[in-house]
């Protein structure tokens, strides 16, 4: 039976693809994270010598910030009705929303992003996004890694070891944090569609880094008032001190083993017994009229949650949007209704509360802030039913904070929104700027799991958005 978030393009991919490759995704787990798991990952690496950074130093915004929160609008948003709209052309074009001015001129939004129009001196709207890749979980893979899915131009291809880390875990092994918080958070999922083959997306781990440098994954809505970080609490009954009691104890069987997962232990337990690391994860310590600002919504307080532990000490937040039971932003139906009722508001009013608080905070400047899909939409209105089909040919992306100069709109999409006019840019380049910002060489070289030196990513940094 077809699902009823059945994709269109789905269906003309699977026309395509072979039995073995049409996996149910209900059979998938949704790759998680141990916390003796992910604690494997601290101490074991250093970051790029001076040699390999070399003159990428000396360039403007390199190393500039210190953290990353990477907010990932699952589906695809529609460029053409947010970040680039067309008033000039045809009316199956152009669509149902006007643009609004904003504090820079010149600079013109959606009338739906209200709150971001006060703040576009803080960001830069990169309007010449493309590739080719009609497909989601493998476009997923393109944005989130920096480097083409093993399979591309594929639904059905779920995650393995042999995809390419996340720009998190990558972040994670070169620059871990000193303290005891996780380097690498995804929330409030990992994102999965029901209707693809493959179901969850890959390139959202450490892929052939291992499972030490998956993200620590919190699920759930921090909105509701039960929202616990599952992981971070002593089981019912067991008290701190039990639980150093039996760390003794652990120690002392441990003991001339030559256990070479003491130091995970430790740091583990360190976690579970940590005031600091927990507070990280308690939003209920903010202030309600800060909670209210970002929106008493998943979106909004999974934002909120990410400055937390920036605060901590984080090196990358993701934040998913989350699993909506409506295609999230895959509108290939009743486009402009999603777009103005359930999807552009929570992003307005989040977004927006972050750049004001990171701002407040003085930690706008070194907390890179990046807002993206996986691709765009079609130009052209589907008859019959309002929507928009996949379009990776051209999209937008947003970027604020961390050395990148706001006020600016880079690249140019044409007439109709369909492909880039100036300045293209890929996926790749995307996270070849966000670890360019992040004090990473583009061109540095990892071994994978055959001992093949690999650059972190396929794209070359986009200079000309830092200040």
């Amino acid at each position: 039976m077809p699902s009823p978030l059945a994709c269109p393009e789905f269906r003309r991919l699977q026309s395509r693809l072979g039995r073995r490759e049409l996996l149910q995704w209900g059979s998938l787990g949704v790759l998680g994270l141990g916390l003796g798991d992910l604690l494997a990952a601290r101490g074991l690496a250093a970051p790029p010598s001076a040699a390999q950074a070399g003159s990428l130093a000396d360039t403007a915004g390199f190393g500039k910030a210190k953290a990353c929160i990477l907010m990932f609008m699952w589906g695809g948003p529609s460029h053409i009705d947010t970040w680039d709209l067309k008033p000039n052309a045809p009316r199956e074009v152009r669509g149902e929303f006007q643009p609004i001015d904003t504090n820079v001129s010149g600079i013109r939004i959606s009338e739906h992003f209200s709150h971001l129009a006060r703040h576009a001196d803080q960001y830069a709207i990169v309007r010449s996004v493309t590739h080719d890749d009609p497909a989601h979980l493998s476009s997923v893979h393109h944005v989130m890694t920096g480097r083409h899915a093993p399979k591309v131009k594929s639904d059905a291809e779920p995650p393995s070891r042999n995809d390419s880390p996340h720009v998190g875990s990558l972040l994670g092994k070169l620059r871990p944090p000193a303290g005891l918080v996780p380097p690498f958070v995804t929330m409030p999922w990992n994102v999965l569609h029901p209707a693809a083959p493959g179901g969850t997306a890959p390139g959202q781990n450490g892929g052939w880094l291992g499972t030490a440098h998956d993200p620590f994954l919190i699920t759930g809505d921090p909105n509701a008032a039960d929202f616990r970080v599952s992981g971070l609490n002593l089981i019912d009954g067991v008290s701190p001190g039990r639980v150093d009691a039996r760390r003794a104890l652990l120690g002392q069987l441990d003991a001339g083993a030559g256990n070479p997962f003491g130091r995970v232990q430790e740091k583990a337990f360190d976690m579970l017994t940590s005031g600091q690391v927990r507070s990280a994860f308690e939003i209920v310590r903010e202030p309600a009229e800060v909670r209210d600002r970002y929106g008493r919504h998943i979106h909004g307080q999974c934002l909120l949650l990410a400055r937390r532990l920036i605060e901590a000490g984080t090196s990358l937040v993701c934040v998913n949007w989350h699993q909506d039971g409506q295609n999230f932003w895959d509108t290939h139906g009743d486009n402009f209704n999603r777009l103005k009722r359930d999807l552009m508001p929570p992003t307005d009013r989040g977004f927006s509360a972050l750049l004001e608080d990171l701002s407040a905070r003085g930690l706008l400047d070194e907390t890179l802030l990046v807002w993206v899909g996986e691709f765009g939409r079609h130009p052209q209105i589907t008859r019959g039913n309002a929507g928009r089909e996949h379009w990776p040919w051209c999209a937008s992306a947003v970027l604020a904070g961390g050395g990148i100069k706001g006020g600016q709109v880079y690249g140019r999409s044409d007439s109709q929104g369909g492909r880039p006019a100036e300045n293209p840019v890929s996926p790749a380049d995307i996270t070849a700027t966000i670890y360019h910002a992040l004090g990473i060489p583009a061109d540095l070289l990892l071994h994978d799991r055959e001992n093949r030196p690999l650059r972190v990513t396929e794209g070359n940094p986009i200079g000309p958005l830092f200040g």
